[in-house]
């Protein structure tokens, strides 16, 4: 099991730099520029604010390559599994992928409940991973963290411990006293998930204890949980748009993906499947994702 951190605070001092002999003055970057932290003065570029976001815009719209941002790793623009050019352009004229593109990868994406046997790499993780965080975060924090399930036996481990959570959820909400004690509670949520879930979860239990069928990750090779800290203004959004991200680079590269709730939902409720994945206080898991071929 890796665990993959990437984060940063927002709020932070300035981290742009500017080289006067290249910068020509077009301003471009101080009008791209949400945090007003660049101005133009004696006809160069420069920085005048207190504050950045360290988002990159300025950076990546200067045309003579004059802004130099810390905090960015070009390591996290390198990837094992893409050959291609991966380089952005942004300026008059640029464009991405065309729309007609972007619908079909959405459309053509599926989950996946049936898995073949072979591994999936560790790069391709973390390639996955790294496609990832770029997706947009609430002041540009990026609250998140991935934890990489590399292989069968890690993703088996952690279905053992879900499947320890629902034995017991089950054994409590199968209780009528326990049913009733809840009603007294906002949204009845021992009463909602015994009509709701109940059944099916009880019915993949026992199948998992008689044949050792995965009804969970369906088997699936790899897995990647996506988090975020909660002291984040927007950390369950940031960590859903990075799922997105994932699940869409994964469809491109011909992995099939499954998003896991009950997962979710046990990893958030029992601290030892928490203690298990090595999550620290104020770090909550907000999807689980199955991977494979």
């Amino acid at each position: 099991m890796v665990e993959i951190n990437d984060s940063f605070s927002f709020n932070t001092s300035p981290a742009t730099f500017i080289d006067e002999e290249a910068c020509t003055g077009c301003g471009l970057c101080v009008k791209v520029c949400p945090a007003k932290t660049l101005s133009i003065l004696k006809g160069k570029a420069e920085v005048t604010g207190p504050h950045s976001l360290r988002c990159g815009h300025c950076a990546a719209v200067c045309p003579e390559g004059a802004i130099f941002v810390r905090g960015m790793d070009p390591e996290m623009d390198k990837f094992d599994s893409i050959s291609g050019d991966v380089d952005f352009v942004f300026g008059e004229g640029s464009h991405g992928p065309t729309p007609e593109a972007v619908a079909a990868l959405m459309r053509h994406r599926r989950s996946c409940r049936v898995y073949d046997k072979r591994p999936v790499e560790k790069s391709l993780l973390e390639d996955l991973v790294k496609i990832g965080v770029t997706a947009p975060s609430g002041t540009n924090c990026q609250p998140w963290f991935f934890i990489l399930l590399e292989d069968r036996d890690a993703v088996e481990s952690l279905g053992e411990g879900v499947a320890k959570f629902y034995s017991l959820l089950n054994r409590v909400s199968s209780m009528r006293t326990a049913r009733l004690v809840s009603k007294f509670f906002p949204g009845d949520p021992l009463g909602t998930y015994y009509r709701d879930f109940y059944e099916t979860v009880e019915d993949g239990l026992r199948d998992y204890e008689r044949s050792g069928r995965d009804r969970l990750f369906h088997e699936a090779p790899a897995c990647i949980l996506v988090g975020a800290e909660e002291k984040a203004s927007t950390p369950r959004e940031d960590a859903l748009l990075a799922t997105q991200n994932i699940i869409l680079a994964a469809e491109s590269l011909g992995l099939g993906t499954c998003l896991i709730g009950l997962a979710v939902e046990a990893v958030r409720n029992d601290p030892r499947l928490q203690r298990r994945l090595g999550l620290s206080r104020g770090e909550k898991i907000h999807s689980v994702i199955a991977l494979g071929y």
